[in-house]
């Protein structure tokens, strides 16, 4: 190795934003692609797994590559947009290394792979996993009862072979500052084991988001493979219209079953969506829009409207209704609009304020029906109420629009045009 020559830990690398030499931001590194080698020799590092803008994952090979460094990956600008398709004879380093569990051949002891580094051959543009930091101790064990050492590549062995029950909990901790879809992408890339493994390293609520934005085929697969009583968590954890169009693609048993083991007020919810037919405002709604009684004020409005955990589309308005203010809710008094709230006084009553000319939908409206709503008034959602006038919930355009796209467009680019990087 070059004396020179930087050494990087792969975790530091995901997420890295990758530049042309222009200063244009091609994408962003989502895994390393290396080959292992007979002999004990260090695996060749091929290349980067590049996410760009259109959630496209490409290869850029380390050839291609002039730089990587203070956060950043420079390529020479030349940048093959094919999709990314992984042979039988490489390894997603990120993917698939990290918490491997392999043996320190000096001693025979079991140990965790917490990381890996990379550095580049003296005079070449080629690159090699240089070193491996490990941590002994059982798996899942905490890493402060566990000594933590770098080992060169050829003083372990284990990679080559197939492994039951690999651990995720450093490979997740590269997704931390990912968006949900982001995450969600990464896992459909993953083979079914990985992502399982993923999934069980996840917390319900991060789980929850994720399971949100994948292909319901691969929500079901993973859903399948959790405990009974985790999946009931997870389902509870998703919006409630998200948790009813899961549990609709599973067989009535199973549906069943999960719905028993949910907490009887978030089952109440979803039954109530699985009784509506699946492209009606019933069947597309969530039940959980923000609701406030009449003598509340905007101040109150605004502190609801702050919760992060809110989607933009149901912080953009409240909806004013008499007791119970859970839906189905009392009486349906009209909406006040997240503008309306920021042009008032903290003390106004949102009574004295809520836009009664917007008229609601039924639960039975049509799929294009909602969407005419939408469009003609400008609306990012729209209340669905019942015929003795209570409020059953909201459909927002995300809803909307993943009915409205094909069965597949999570498995495909957000454009469809391919542009070169220098472009």
């Amino acid at each position: 190795m070059a004396g020179g020559a930087p050494r990087i830990f792969v975790s530091h690398l995901s997420g890295v934003p990758v530049f042309d030499p222009n200063g244009d931001q091609v994408g962003r590194v989502r895994d390393l692609v290396a080959m292992l080698r007979v002999g004990g020799r260090p695996p060749r590092l091929l290349g980067l797994v590049v996410e760009v803008v259109s959630r496209r994952r490409i290869f850029l090979p380390m050839t291609r590559v002039t730089g990587v460094e203070s956060g950043q990956v420079i390529t020479t600008g030349v940048v093959n947009m094919r999709r990314f398709e992984q042979r039988p004879t490489e390894r997603l380093v990120l993917g698939e290394l990290l918490d491997r569990r392999v043996t320190l051949g000096a001693t025979g002891e079991e140990v965790t792979v917490l990381d890996v580094a990379i550095q580049q051959l003296p005079a070449r543009r080629d690159w090699e996993i240089d070193k491996i930091f490990v941590r002994k101790g059982k798996s899942g064990a905490l890493r402060r009862r566990g000594e933590t050492l770098t080992v060169e590549w050829s003083a372990v062995t284990g990679f080559s072979l197939e492994e039951e029950g690999q651990g995720a909990e450093n490979l997740v901790a590269t997704f931390e500052q990912m968006r949900p879809a982001d995450v969600a992408n990464v896992l459909h890339h993953l083979s079914p084991k990985r992502r399982a493994e993923v999934a069980n390293a996840l917390d319900d609520d991060r789980l929850a988001d994720v399971m949100e934005e994948l292909p319901e085929d691969e929500q079901v697969e993973i859903l399948g493979k959790l405990k009974e009583e985790r999946a009931a968590d997870v389902l509870e954890a998703m919006d409630p219209d998200d948790a009813a169009d899961l549990l609709s693609e599973l067989p009535e048993d199973d549906k069943e079953r999960l719905l028993t083991l949910m907490q009887p007020n978030d089952a109440a919810d979803v039954r109530r969506l699985l009784s509506y037919e699946e492209n009606t405002a019933g069947g597309l709604m969530t039940t959980e829009p923000i609701v406030l009684r009449p003598d509340a004020t905007v101040a109150d409005a605004l502190a609801r409207v702050r919760q992060s955990d809110l989607s933009p589309a149901l912080a953009a308005q409240v909806y004013v209704c008499r007791p119970p203010d859970e839906t189905p809710t009392g009486k349906y008094l009209g909406t006040v609009h997240f503008q309306r709230l920021l042009r008032d006084p903290p003390f106004t009553l949102v009574s004295s304020i809520v836009d009664t000319d917007l008229p609601p939908l039924r639960p039975d409206a049509s799929l294009p029906q909602v969407t005419s709503y939408l469009a003609a008034y400008n609306m990012v959602a729209v209340p669905v109420v019942d015929e003795s006038g209570s409020l059953l919930g909201a459909v927002t355009v995300d809803d909307v629009l993943d009915h409205l796209l094909p069965d597949d467009w999570r498995e495909t680019d957000f454009h469809a045009e391919e542009v070169s990087s220098g472009q």
